[in-house]
């Protein structure tokens, strides 16, 4: 029986889309379908590069038809090609369902676009456009091996030529598709100017004789490369940006690609739950199913509503992303709160259902055996829990405390191009993003008991801000703030996972037995808080008064169970 809050490809059908958008989407799922469970399990353990599915999309225009804005189109005659960001975190769940590996080669070459399509060099624009079209990958050179991603400390130096271009010579390290990318976006600096004015993005040609392939860094199909450019000639229409322009376009790259992660941990725990659920059905312990075991019964449930908030967020997350524009920038929070939170969701859906499967999660012939690994990539690319947790923390006191008026998001699955993830301009101004007011998703649900429940907990961090924030010594102790970033965190899941709640109409047994896990969650932060070194007594205080118990109904946990129940032989991959 499948669940329609679940993917199933049995059952897919994305008719919310164009005509073109389910063609490519469903041709996506039946080229895996037709590949088979063992085919692909075998390519994943081989470490073999993905040339099939990179061939596979570039026959059937995959990337090209999802990764070119309209305005880098040729008009009428390629009306399908757009940057659409539904269709785009559809794709991602589908890759994610199928195997990390493939969602990375599409992730890199999201990443490595970022820079170009954010571009005025109109010679860049139209060669990434052609080499889309031809089905080639993009790579995004920004990280090195001595500094990460800390963009200002580039050693990728660039040395002017005299005749408007320059001598690139440096190294790059943690490069997807680095082995392969039509074009590599690489972030550099120039050495005859000083500080931010310096900067450089240009483009770069891995098939060129001065890029050197040095290694790939992980042992996976995943090409994680390490490359060096040795006076490497960068021309006047190889230069993407420079100057501030290039940090910009380097943080601005960012947030569109990390968005993709949120939806690719989703498609991993699907897969997962349905051979989870499946195995535990079917095992026999003691003369009962194992799915008899009421703490059992408990973990996979509770896994089952973590996937179903995920998935909530993440969709109403889309519509913020999709109706952004220079006066509502309010996807500068939902977009690390999709790729740090959902992500840790993921992991925590994974734990649980992996204590219910236990040895069988090891097993040669299980998706869950990567899956198990995979996820745990998530939280980690595109900046980690922490830099996001950070981050996150700038937007607290505005969205808690000082709401302001917007006219209400729709759900944004139309045909169009979102242009304005690439001209986001300039990466600052955090702390004057202002959001609605956050109670209204709440007041919403104020009968359904764990809601009710968590939102005393969601006052109670009000107040928290309002009177016993972190002093001026304490802002300087990270280690503290993240536990509070923790909490803000969950006052915003939950806001997004009830708007989308209300907008699909989802059934209310499994919305309150999910607040109820969040009840939970909060309840354990506020405690970490507590033991905090520099937690003063007014804080400690504070936390411990925040605990709450969630709202117990065994009916409708019975109810919710059901659900997670008929999951089993709802999908199996045919082998």
């Amino acid at each position: 029986m499948s669940d329609p809050l679940l993917f199933n490809p049995r059952t897919y059908d994305p008719a919310h889309f164009d005509p073109e958008t389910r063609r490519l989407l469903r041709a996506t799922v039946d080229w895996f379908e037709d590949r088979g469970k063992r085919r692909l399990l075998e390519d994943y353990r081989s470490r073999a590069w993905l040339g099939d599915f990179i061939a596979f999309s570039a026959k059937e225009g995959l990337f090209a038809t999802f990764l070119t804005p309209a305005s880098a189109a040729s008009g009428e005659d390629e009306p399908d090609k757009r940057w659409d960001t539904a269709r785009i975190a559809a794709l991602n769940e589908i890759f994610g369902f199928y195997g990390l590996d493939y969602w990375y080669a599409w992730q890199v070459t999201v990443l490595g676009l970022g820079p170009v399509w954010q571009s005025d060099n109109a010679d860049a624009r139209e060669r990434a456009a052609e080499l889309l079209a031809e089905g080639k990958v993009f790579a995004f050179g920004l990280s090195e091996k001595a500094h990460g991603a800390d963009i200002y400390s580039t050693d990728m130096l660039l040395e002017p030529d005299g005749g408007g271009g320059f001598r690139a010579t440096g190294s790059k390290y943690y490069i997807g598709n680095g082995n392969a990318a039509g074009l590599v976006s690489v972030f550099g600096r120039r050495t005859d100017i000083e500080g931010p004015d310096g900067y450089v993005f240009f483009a770069a040609d891995s098939r060129h004789p001065a890029y050197g392939l040095v290694q790939n860094v992980v042992d996976s199909s995943k090409y994680v490369s390490e490359f060096r450019l040795t006076d490497y000639p960068v021309t006047p229409a190889d230069v993407l940006h420079t100057g501030r322009a290039a940090f910009d376009a380097a943080l601005n790259t960012v947030n569109v690609g990390k968005f993709n992660l949120c939806t690719a941990s989703i498609g991993i725990c699907e897969h997962a739950m349905y051979e989870a659920v499946t195995h535990a059905a079917n095992r026999i312990l003691y003369g009962r199913p194992v799915t008899a075991f009421p703490h059992v019964r408990r973990e996979l449930t509770d896994a089952y509503v973590r996937l179903v908030g995920m998935k909530l967020f993440s969709d109403r997350a889309v519509d913020y992303f999709r109706s952004a524009g220079p006066d509502d920038r309010r996807y500068l929070l939902f977009n690390p709160m999709t790729k740090m939170k959902v992500t840790t969701e993921g992991e925590k859906v994974i734990d649980l259902m992996w204590d219910v499967i236990a040895a069988k999660g090891f097993e040669k012939d299980t998706y869950f055996a990567q899956a198990a690994i995979e996820i745990r990539g998530l939280p980690k690319l595109e900046g980690t829990v922490h830099v996001n947790l950070a981050l996150i923390l700038k937007f607290m006191r505005n969205h808690l405390l000082e709401p302001v008026e917007y006219a209400p998001v729709p759900t944004r699955l139309d045909a169009a191009d979102d242009a304005f993830l690439f001209r986001q301009g300039p990466a600052r101004g955090l702390g004057s993003v202002r959001f609605h007011n956050w109670r209204t998703a709440y007041d919403a649900y104020a009968g359904v008991p764990n809601v009710a429940r968590f939102r005393e907990q969601a006052d109670a961090l009000c107040e928290f801000v309002a009177t016993a924030a972190p002093d001026e010594a304490q802002s300087r102790d990270l280690d503290l703030l993240l536990a509070v970033g923790q909490l803000f965190a969950l006052v915003v899941h939950g806001q997004l996972i009830l708007e989308q709640a209300h907008l699909t109409g989802l059934d209310e047994d499994v919305l309150d037995e999910l607040f109820g896990a969040l009840v939970r969650d909060f309840s354990a932060h506020a405690v970490e808080l507590h033991g905090k070194v520099s937690a003063t007594a007014a804080q400690q205080e504070w936390a411990l008064g925040a605990v709450r118990r969630p709202v117990v109904d065994t009916d409708r946990a019975a109810r919710v169970w059901a659900r997670v129940e008929n999951l089993a032989g709802a999908y199996q991959m045919a082998p």
